[in-house]
């Protein structure tokens, strides 16, 4: 099986606010090489890194805003996030939770930190990932998966060198229980120091992975520092990744939707016709009614 390497590594950029309760670092899409169309079906992904918020009686987030075209999902590292949309779903996002949300056709969509997390304050650590949806499930019925931390499907490492967590696809004989339109892995690993993991995607999959605390070496050999995020070549299957430190890395992979896109704030489709449409259904309320 021939080795996938390291196109690129992206140090994260100067920090900014989405709302005011989530301060991010923005790798996709930015910089040479992370455009949409070279990440897909990745087209979005926004890193709050550890950040300490100090106590408010007022909760800090993003208000009322729409989503068409694509799926979020938020992962809870550190604090709580308590979210609603238009659909009447909502809940809260715990350490280790996972939210899936299928915007599809279109939803209005609220998160703030939880209030009881917001009035103590404490470290803050989340990523929010968009993932895309082919031309033909765009215009689906949305729909939101909740996933609790001890709902997620675990791989044991040998001699106890960490664990893997399977979001979405497959790690050896473990499978995701978030359900996806199109082929998406999406892991956790929790490696040990001097631990190792391997791991295998189609070629032709774009892969990357974001080391979220910790420091490790990619194929033995290139170091990705914490914070960091490192995009594959499509140049081969396998690699595998060693704790420098006790680590966590994200790693994502998924096929290629070879679709034009044309996207304009929180609306993604595939041609600038139905961005226009999805503009004016928004503003004609059909994405239903969510309170401020």
């Amino acid at each position: 099986m021939k080795t996938k390497n390291i196109e690129v590594v992206v140090a994260p950029g100067e920090p900014h606010y989405v709302g005011d309760g989530f301060r991010v670092h923005n790798f996709i899409p930015s910089r040479r090489y992370l455009d949409m169309q070279r990440t897909t079906p990745f087209i979005l992904l926004d890193y709050n890194s550890k950040f300490n918020f100090p106590p408010s009686d007022k909760p800090r987030g993003v208000g009322v805003h729409p989503h068409r075209g694509f799926e979020t999902v938020t992962i809870a590292y550190k604090g709580k996030i308590a979210h609603h949309d238009s659909t009447g779903s909502s809940g809260v996002i715990g350490e280790g939770d996972v939210q899936w949300m299928t915007a599809a056709s279109g939803v209005l969509h609220k998160e703030f930190h939880e209030e009881n997390f917001s009035k103590a304050g404490g470290d803050f650590q989340m990523v929010q990932l968009w993932v895309n949806l082919p031309a033909k499930d765009k215009m689906s019925k949305p729909k939101y998966q909740a996933i609790t931390h001890n709902q997620i499907n675990k791989f044991n490492l040998p001699d106890n060198g960490g664990v893997i967590e399977v979001i979405a696809g497959q790690y050896y004989n473990v499978n995701g229980v978030a359900s996806t339109f199109t082929p998406v892995h999406l892991l956790n690993a929790r490696l040990n120091k001097n631990t190792k993991a391997d791991f295998s995607f189609p070629s032709n999959y774009n892969t990357a992975l974001l080391v979220i605390e910790g420091s490790i070496k990619v194929n033995a050999t290139e170091t990705v520092p914490v914070n960091n995020f490192a995009l594959f070549k499509n140049d081969g299957e396998a690699f595998n990744i060693s704790a420098i430190e006790k680590s966590i890395v994200l790693v994502l992979s998924g096929e290629p939707i070879n679709e034009p896109i044309a996207a304009q704030g929180p609306f993604v489709m595939n041609t600038r016709a139905e961005l226009a449409l999805a503009i004016d259904d928004y503003t004609m309320g059909m994405f239903g009614y969510l309170e401020d």
